[in-house]
Order: C-alpha cells, then sequence, then structure tokens
C-alpha cells in the first residue's frame, strides 16, 4: 500500500490539531496498523501506529537510530560534526557506553534539587504576567520556564542563558530562517557550549555539565565531542518538549473545567493526584507525535507488512497512546527499551509545577479562543501549540 505524501501529512496533522482518536482509529484500520507514504524527495517513510508494534519496535535492535543506516541518504536536521555524538544518534555499544556516563551524573537527586528553583521561577513568570488583558501563555510562561531550568541545571550563567534562547527559538521554526542562519545559530551554540565546558573544568560547580566532566566509568569519560553533543541535546531536547508538554496541559485544564477544579483542589504539585494528571496529560497531549526516525538495519516484519531495511520508520506514539487495545497499559510518551527518555523525570516535575501554579495563582484564568480554535503546529513530529492566547482578570 502506497498513498501520496500530502495524505500522510493530513492525517498526522490532523491529529495533532484536535482529532487524535478518529485518526488514530484510522492509522490503527490500515492493514497492520502500518501506514506507507512516499514523500516529495521519493523516499519512503513507513508509519506503525498500533501500541504493541510500537512498543517493541522501540526497544528494537533492529531499528537503527544511526542515520548512516539510511539508503535515501536521510540527513535530518544537519548538525554540525561537533553536536552529532549524541544519544540520538548512536545504537548499540555505542549507545550504552554514553548513556552510562551520562547517567552517572543525571541522577534522581539532581533533579529533585531543582524544585524550588522550577517553583520560584513559575511565580516570577507569572509576577510578571499583566494583571488583566491577554496574553500568550505559549511566548510568557512555557517557554521561558524550561529554558531558565535547563540553564539551571546545566549550570549557564543568566546572560548566557537569555543568548540560549534566542539561539533555540530560532532551532524550534528553522521554516523561518535561512540556512545561514541556521548555521549561524548552530556556531553561536558550539562556541557558548565550548567556552562553558571550558570554564566549568577551571572552576567545578555543582551542575550538570561539571558533573557530566567528572563523569567516569574506570578509565572511559566523556570526550570533547561527546560533551558538546550532550550538552546541546540536554539543553534543545529538555527545551522543546517541556514547552510543548506545558502548553498543551495548560490548555488542556482550562478547556476542562473539572480538572481544573481536581487540580486548584491539591494542596501542593507534589502529590500522588497532580502525578496522575501529569500521566493523563503525557498520554492525552504528548509532546512528540512521533518518536525519532529509525532505519531497519534489515528486513522488519510487522504483523504481515514487510518494511525494507534502509527505509525511514516512524514509530506513530500519539497514535499508539490512543490504541483502544492498550487501555491500562503504560504510555509511550518518553519512549520504550534502550532509548528511554532520560529527561522525564525533569519533564514531570515542570510539568506539575507549571500547571498547578497556574491554576492557584490566577484562579480566573480563561482560554481566549475556544480550544478547538487553538492553533497547533503543522509538523507530523511534534503535538505542538505555535500560541496560546487567554485572559487574565483579577
Amino acid at each position: 500500500m502506497t498513498v501520496k505524501d500530502a495524505d500522510i501529512a493530513r492525517a498526522l496533522i490532523s491529529m495533532l490539531s484536535g482529532s487524535p482518536f478518529a485518526v488514530a482509529e484510522r492509522l490503527h484500520a490500515q492493514p497492520d496498523g502500518v501506514y506507507c507514504a512516499t514523500l516529495p524527495d521519493g523516499a519512503r517513510v513507513w508509519v506503525v501506529s498500533r501500541y504493541d508494534d510500537v512498543k517493541r519496535l522501540l526497544a528494537e535492535p533492529r531499528l537503527a537510530l544511526d542515520k548512516r543506516n539510511s539508503r535515501s541518504g536521510y540527513q535530518g536536521f544537519g548538525l554540525p560534526p561537533a553536536l552529532e555524538a549524541n544519544l540520538l544518534n548512536l545504537d548499540g555499544a555505542d549507545h550504552a557506553r554514553l548513556r552510562r556516563l551520562v547517567t552517572a551524573a543525571f541522577t534522581a537527586r539532581r533533579i529533585d534539587q531543582l524544585r524550588d528553583r522550577v517553583q520560584a521561577t513559575s511565580n516570577a513568570l507569572i509576577d510578571t504576567l499583566p494583571a488583566t488583558g491577554a496574553v500568550d501563555l505559549v511566548a510568557d510562561y512555557a517557554a521561558p520556564l524550561p529554558v531558565a531550568t535547563i540553564c539551571d541545571l546545566l549550570g549557564v550563567p543568566a546572560d548566557q542563558g537569555s543568548m540560549l534562547r534566542e539561539c533555540t527559538q530560532v532551532l524550534l521554526a528553522p521554516g523561518k530562517y535561512g540556512p545561514g542562519d541556521l548555521a549561524a545559530t548552530l556556531g553561536r551554540i558550539v562556541a557558548l557550549l565550548t567556552d562553558l565546558i571550558a570554564a566549568k573544568r577551571a572552576e567545578p560547580t555543582d551542575d550538570l555539565l561539571t558533573a557530566m566532566i567528572a563523569a567516569r566509568d574506570g578509565q572511559d569519560r566523556l570526550s570533547e565531542e561527546e560533551l558538546l553533543s550532550l550538552a546541546f541535546l540536554v539543553l534543545f531536547a529538555g527545551y522543546e518538549n517541556s514547552v510543548h508538554l506545558i502548553s498543551a496541559a495548560a490548555a488542556r485544564t482550562l478547556a476542562e473545567p473539572q480538572l481544573a477544579a481536581a487540580i486548584r483542589a491539591e494542596p501542593d504539585p507534589h502529590t500522588e493526584p497532580m502525578n496522575r494528571v501529569v500521566e493523563q496529560f503525557l498520554r492525552r497531549d504528548q509532546p512528540a507525535a512521533t518518536a525519532m526516525r529509525r532505519f531497519p538495519t534489515e528486513d522488519i516484519k510487522v504483523g504481515a507488512t514487510v518494511i525494507p531495511a534502509g527505509d525511514t520508520v516512524l514509530l506513530a506514539v500519539a497514535a499508539a497512546n490512543h490504541d483502544a487495545a492498550a487501555e491500562g497499559s503504560s504510555h509511550l510518551s518518553f519512549g520504550h527499551g534502550p532509548h528511554y527518555c532520560l529527561g522525564a523525570p525533569l519533564a514531570r516535575l515542570e510539568a506539575r509545577i507549571a500547571v498547578w501554579t497556574l491554576l492557584h495563582r490566577l484562579p480566573d484564568l480563561t482560554l481566549a479562543v475556544p480550544y478547538a480554535d487553538l492553533p497547533w503546529k503543522s509538523d507530523h513530529r511534534q503535538h505542538a501549540l505555535t500560541a496560546l492566547p487567554v485572559t487574565v482578570t483579577p
């Protein structure tokens, strides 16, 4: 079965634009739940949508993240070599080695220590909002909160943090910029992180970047290129996904009065009911519609469908999370298997605090437009609001 690229674009974009259940059912109804499309460049992409298949393939070692396994010449984001040595481009033993070293620095204790900082930042951002009138919660709340948190985590000084936020805005909307702008932005990020690593080496502090510099496994440690690449990954992936999760969660909450009332009834953001609410946000409004593209190192079967080696595979976590056959199962929004998201505890922490604080500090906050009219990004990869217009009343 082959369909035109416009069909897959329409199907996945409509999934992101308010009809996830209907489109998930459409994808699941395809033979073996697999949807194949021919993209404008002639390459094929296979979208796998059923929960059991997506979960299995997320942990399948024959599905590689390393783009060198693509037979269509996939180039991806076009990162400079200094930023390519990260966990999203490696497989097998190389990935396991890097993950082991980073995990030693990216501890639960370090994330838990951010609680008070995230809470303080949330309060400070709300303090800067106008007392009454229109506000875009993406630009004024959901975006600045994660970048401040990531900078705290890595140990980035405040003045450099504002520059990094400008850079991430360019990377989040590459369609608005030319190749020269993207290259210049990536160059600025490489220079900033290079200088920051040198400064942390000279004067170690209690932050993630210093811990990554010091991380060892016997005689093994991170190389300069790996340090740069992993610092970039923590910065970009942590920022991007948290912005989308907080925005979508806030929109969902403001559209559902019973949910808003339940959150307002919680005495703090760290109760078990708040944990469950965030898990539902992650299932219903996951930041990523599809997992990172993968390339079979040999032919892979999904039911009776054979996906050829070297083709591009998209594992549709959004559709999998809305698979009726998966009712009662854990969601796949952070992945599964060896590539499970290292930043999951941080994303959960930020979402809990951000939504709880918003509802408690601004009890009369309302959506400025109906939920169905909110502007979603036209992108098969992300479930992302481009703006969240709300009305603040005293």
